[in-house]
């Protein structure tokens, strides 16, 4: 069975979507470790009460590069094939993508390429947005940046505050994130371009 990564800094509650799909048999995989940088994470004591491997692995006062190094040495030593950031608010070093290229997928509440970085839902409020939603893409170097793997959209109301928009695209996060992963792990995809193809 194919082994999962989760990263997290909040509530991971794309991670427990994740592990309830593993759980029902909707998602062909298993969570090797869940590691967040932040101790007090309430999603890092949510993976305990689940009875999985977990690492706080704090990222205060190290430099990016020996933080991602020290990750991607307790990401490998534990066998995970697909690293899955769930909330997990740092940029990722050139040397972690080398570590796991096309092996690393976040997921981002609007719909890529627009609303990159923080409060995407405020952004798309302030924009004037019609509709917006979630993307789950790779990782790259670069902020939100890497080939999208899945998109939903979801209408914005007239209204909408960033919280009500936040909550309706939540749902959609859940549901895409376990569905995307099944797409790369099945390994029945390839990249055209930017392209992410699932054959």
């Amino acid at each position: 069975m194919r082994r999962l990564g989760i990263l997290l800094s909040g509530r991971g509650s794309n991670f427990e979507a994740i592990a309830e799909n593993i759980q029902c048999g909707k998602l062909n995989a298993e969570i090797g470790v869940v590691i967040s940088n932040r101790a007090e994470a309430p999603g890092i004591e949510i993976a305990r009460e689940r009875g999985l491997p977990t690492v706080a692995l704090p990222s205060k006062g190290l430099a990016r590069e020996e933080y991602d190094r020290r990750l991607v040495a307790q990401l490998q030593s534990r066998g995970v094939e697909l690293v899955c950031l769930a909330g997990f608010m740092r940029l990722l070093t050139a040397e972690f993508c080398r570590a796991f290229p096309w092996r690393a997928l976040n997921i981002h509440p609007s719909l890529l390429p627009a609303f990159p970085g923080l409060d995407a839902q405020k952004q798309a409020l302030e924009h004037g947005a019609k509709i917006s939603g979630c993307t789950v893409h790779f990782v790259d170097e670069q902020l939100d940046a890497g080939p999208i793997v899945s998109q939903a959209a979801v209408p914005v109301l007239d209204d909408d505050s960033a919280e009500t928009l936040a909550a309706r695209i939540l749902v959609e996060e859940h549901r895409i994130y376990s569905e995307a992963i099944g797409i790369v792990l099945s390994e029945h995809w390839r990249l055209e371009g930017r392209r992410v193809i699932d054959r």
